[in-house]
């Protein structure tokens, strides 16, 4: 599988000219965000979000990516001890992440995260990890399939580290 392209499928940057309208994962709040925020915070650069366009044009998922931040203090102590002592580390925020109603199923939801990590590993700006806040079990047993982490306090917030993800691609 060739990360950014699958079977004619392409992952893009979603413009105006991308109709949302029909998009529908049956996660309400992710839903609500694709319609109404992600065009408005992509204008601002607070995130990118980046579409699975299919054959037909439909979009089949989304997902967003921005910066963030992660304590110190709250990673685990073996990963920490190994990080320079700055009370903040910087790391890769994978925001909201979402499939289709009619494409679930079909392995798009790794699909776009394997195209979101590899975005974020050949950004030129440094970070740590991605870093995932799943909104709930399911979700988190999704990014745990996928080598992330929990943070030990936060069971829901997980990463994983840059350099783990940057082996994938070589």
């Amino acid at each position: 599988m060739t990360v950014g392209t699958l079977d004619g499928l392409r992952v893009e940057a979603l413009t105006t000219l991308h109709d949302r309208s029909t998009f529908v994962s049956g996660v309400e709040p992710l839903d609500r965000y694709f319609r109404t925020q992600a065009g408005q915070e992509a204008r601002k650069n607070i995130s990118a979000p980046f579409i699975l366009v299919l054959t037909d044009g439909m979009i089949g998922g989304y997902y967003t990516l921005s910066s963030t931040t992660v304590q110190l203090g709250e990673l685990p102590a073996n990963t920490a001890k190994r990080l320079p002592r700055y009370p903040l580390i910087p790391a890769t925020l994978l925001g909201r992440l979402a499939v289709d109603n009619r494409c679930q199923g079909r392995r798009f939801g790794r699909f776009l995260l394997a195209d979101a990590l590899h975005r974020a590993c050949r950004s030129e700006i440094d970070s740590f990890a991605v870093v995932v806040d799943a909104k709930d079990d399911t979700a988190r047993r999704f990014y745990e399939r996928e080598s992330f982490l929990a943070l030990p306090d936060q069971p829901m917030k997980l990463f994983r580290p840059m350099e783990d993800i940057a082996k994938l691609f070589r």
